[in-house]
């Protein structure tokens, strides 16, 4: 992670502006989803965006039991791509 040096306070309704220049860098625009993790104390704020879960590809999504994947995984898991010699 790095520091930017950069800090914003909390609002009343616990608000905090991202700098422009961080949106800028990271192309967030107005509208834009952040998605909010935490990590011990720390919290980490990343652009939501849609991917596969396995693979991180962003286009060619489709929704499988309430997650998204790429169509090459899907036909992977749909093809029974584990080899079952190689099973416990």
């Amino acid at each position: 992670m790095n520091n930017t040096g950069i800090t914003r306070p909390v609002d009343n309704l616990g608000r905090v502006v991202i700098p422009v220049e961080i949106r800028n860098q990271l192309e967030i625009k107005e509208k834009d989803k952040i998605l909010f993790l935490t990590e011990g104390k720390d919290i980490i704020l990343r652009k939501h965006q849609q991917e596969c879960i396995f693979c991180g590809k962003q286009k060619e999504l489709i929704d499988f039991k309430e997650q998204k994947i790429c169509k090459k995984c899907y036909e992977e898991i749909k093809g029974g791509f584990i080899n079952e010699e190689e099973m416990p």
